[in-house]
């Protein structure tokens, strides 16, 4: 996705997840044997989590432990890995890296993995029901000033080249941060020029809980303030079709208050 060429033996036999959202894709795809190393946050699903060798972090992955599982192919995502690292193994073993900003470029991503581990037909009809799904679902009929947290200390929200904020689009709100870049930080007095209607605090990667929305309050008090399932609005690969009924049903709940 980044436009680069690579050769890979067809069909690969030895493949590394280094991205949790895709780990859950080549489950789903039917790679049980295929797949052979995953990261210690690609924990669905919890049988592969439990049970295939994990080659570290995201972030810092083992080097040493990839050349011991010798893999045919590596995936990987531009945000979520280490650009070092990445250029590191690509220069031994083949590595696909996508780049995902979109609900669309999340459905190319599928198509494209699909293909490339042999698994076209299967993908195709995963992506298709999931563009199904995000087409059919019902939009706010009038647009709702959000802010989506991911991190705290320092505060850290999801800007308007991101995957979470193509999502939020998608179910008919609006991205108070749409004009800023990848995930920006800011500080909580920044929330009062907003006219913020609705505070998103993702479950990941900060894992915001209940003395948090309190912290918010006392900051935007006539502001709605949610603790949300961060998969369900950061996970772009097979979980989107779980996130289609979630987001659904948010959308409801918040609709008829």
């Amino acid at each position: 996705m980044l436009g680069g060429v690579l050769e890979v033996n067809y069909p690969p036999r030895r493949i590394i997840s280094l991205v949790p959202s895709q780990t859950e894709l080549l489950y789903d795809l039917g790679l049980e044997e295929e797949v052979v190393g995953i990261t210690k946050f690609c924990v669905h699903p919890d049988r592969w989590y439990r049970e295939k060798r994990r080659v570290g972090g995201t972030k810092t992955v083992h080097l040493e432990r990839i050349d011991e599982l010798q893999p045919d192919l590596i995936l990987a995502n531009k945000e979520e890995n280490n650009r070092e690292q990445v250029a590191e193994l690509a220069a031994r073993y083949p590595v696909w890296v996508s780049d995902i900003k979109s609900v669309a470029e999340a459905l190319q991503m599928i198509g494209a993995i699909g293909t490339l581990v042999g698994k076209k037909e299967r993908a195709d009809q995963l992506a298709a029901t999931i563009r199904e799904g995000f087409d059919a679902m019902t939009k706010a009929a009038v647009p709702k000033k959000v802010a989506y947290f991911i991190w705290r200390k320092p505060w850290m929200v999801a800007g308007g080249d991101t995957f979470i904020s193509d999502v939020i689009k998608s179910i008919g709100w609006e991205n108070v941060f749409c004009d800023s870049l990848r995930y920006p930080e800011i500080t909580l007095d920044l929330l009062r020029d907003k006219n913020i209607e609705l505070v998103l605090l993702s479950s990941e990667p900060y894992p915001f809980k209940e003395a948090h929305i309190a912290e918010l309050r006392t900051v935007v008090p006539d502001a709605r303030i949610l603790l949300v399932d961060g998969e369900m609005f950061s996970w772009y690969g097979s979980r989107m079709q779980q996130a289609v009924g979630y987001l659904g049903e948010l959308l409801r709940k918040e609709t008829s208050r």
